[in-house]
């Protein structure tokens, strides 16, 4: 009998406190490959901390976070996670092209101009790529952090309003790129406050409040409109 594959993340009694607040308290959380966590939350409700958790930017109070078998934040868990945040974090002086090649050689890619092309390509920057960042609108910057992000093929992906100044052109395209990368395997936690976007995505739902997950469900049994009632009023 073939043993049941690790999952790509797992998550036990996340916990991370500043001072009396408890900020993430109490996670727990396991995703395969190519599954999708869509998680919701008013703000304060801690998402951003927790992905901050699962990338490794942070360390928890308690608990602990693996990616694959390896916890984090050791770097060969950071690795194998992209981040994609609403802050773009780029070198404004260096142009897109160069921006994605130095991820690529960071993580030691065997053909990073291969793949700088091919990611700049998919998010449909490839006619802006040899532009310095800092001439490029906000939305042309986002698809940029998001190629940077993602051009090293990450098994798990972390993505904090990813959809923010995108255009739909650049929506299509983040959404395209994402389930791609669910077919190849990834793992996907997607922080949103559009509902739309993250239940496209879900095979799992989640709304997070005060540190913890208040309401989870698989996406098969989530009814769009009756969960948007119950979202609203959950967190009014």
């Amino acid at each position: 009998m073939t043993a049941p594959a690790s999952p790509v993340l797992s998550a036990a009694g996340l916990r991370r406190t500043f001072g009396a607040q408890r900020a993430v308290d109490g996670v727990d959380l396991a995703l395969g490959a190519g599954e999708c966590l869509a998680l919701f939350g008013p703000n304060g409700a801690g998402k951003t901390t927790l992905l901050r958790l699962l990338a490794g930017l942070a360390r928890p109070t308690a608990g602990q976070a693996r990616v694959g078998t390896v916890a984090l934040p050791e770097a060969a868990a950071r690795a194998r996670v992209g981040l994609v945040s609403h802050r773009t974090m780029l070198y404004d002086a260096l142009t897109a092209r160069e921006n994605v090649h130095f991820a690529a050689d960071l993580h030691g890619l065997p053909h990073p101009a291969t793949a700088t092309t091919q990611v700049l390509e998919a998010l449909q920057v490839a006619a802006r790529a040899d532009v310095p960042v800092r001439a490029l609108s906000r939305g042309m910057r986002q698809r940029v952090a998001i190629a940077r992000a993602v051009v090293h093929a990450p098994d798990l992906i972390l993505c904090d309003e990813p959809y923010t100044g995108l255009d739909e052109v650049g929506a299509a395209a983040l959404t395209t790129l994402l389930r791609a990368r669910q077919a190849a395997g990834a793992a996907l936690v997607v922080v949103t406050h559009h509902l739309q976007e993250g239940l496209a995505l879900a095979t799992e739902v989640a709304v997070m409040r005060g540190g913890r997950f208040v309401h989870r469900a698989p996406r098969a049994e989530v009814d769009p409109a009756a969960f948007a009632t119950f979202y609203r009023e959950l967190v009014a």
